[in-house]
């Protein structure tokens, strides 16, 4: 049977949704409310602060919903809620990604092919990146896991005399990887 791309229910992108009761929404019988200039007006009934509220013009909005009471405040929902998406986007925009780079030993690596993984991995530990170090064992390297254990412990000993380390995961074992994380301490 053939499917077809149209009737097959693709992966939509959610959107995070920011929600505050508003207006009738509001379930509390009674709410602490401030008024659109900011001032507190008090402890009013729900139904009481909704009324003056919108004889204001104004939406009431529920802006703490875990106070006791809870907090709602008088002001334009609409102009409310874009600002608070603004404020999400530009914390995405400003928020800086950490990625975690590998960098790739072996046991019977030359000089040349170590110091260039050394250089790389300042590099990126310059650019604010974690480091992923890894050794591969094969056949019978996998008997000598201490020769890869103290060539990480070289390798972390020259970028350490650049920069000062911090761990994020020591030098482990599984199966034939020997691998250890490391970032640079800020």
């Amino acid at each position: 049977m053939r499917i077809h791309h149209r009737r097959r229910g693709g992966q939509q992108k959610k959107e995070e949704k920011i929600l505050y009761n508003v207006n009738e929404q509001i379930r509390a019988p009674q709410v602490r409310v401030i008024d659109e200039n900011g001032a507190p007006m008090g402890v009013l009934d729900t139904s009481q602060a909704l009324a003056t509220a919108q004889e204001r013009g104004f939406d009431l909005v529920e802006v703490s919903p875990k106070a006791e009471p809870p907090v709602c405040k008088m002001l334009d929902y609409g102009q409310f809620k874009y600002q608070k998406e603004k404020e999400i986007r530009s914390q995405k925009a400003h928020s800086k990604k950490v990625d975690v780079k590998g960098i790739r030993l072996s046991v019977k690596m030359g000089v040349g092919d170590f110091d260039f993984r050394v250089d790389q991995g300042k590099k990126f530990l310059s650019e604010g990146h974690k480091l992923n170090i890894e050794i591969r064992l094969r056949g019978r390297e996998k008997e000598h896991g201490d020769i890869a254990r103290t060539k990480i412990q070289e390798y972390l000993a020259k970028v350490g005399q650049e920069y000062e380390l911090s761990i994020e995961q020591p030098i482990t074992r599984s199966g034939g990887n020997v691998t250890a994380i490391v970032g640079r301490k800020s």
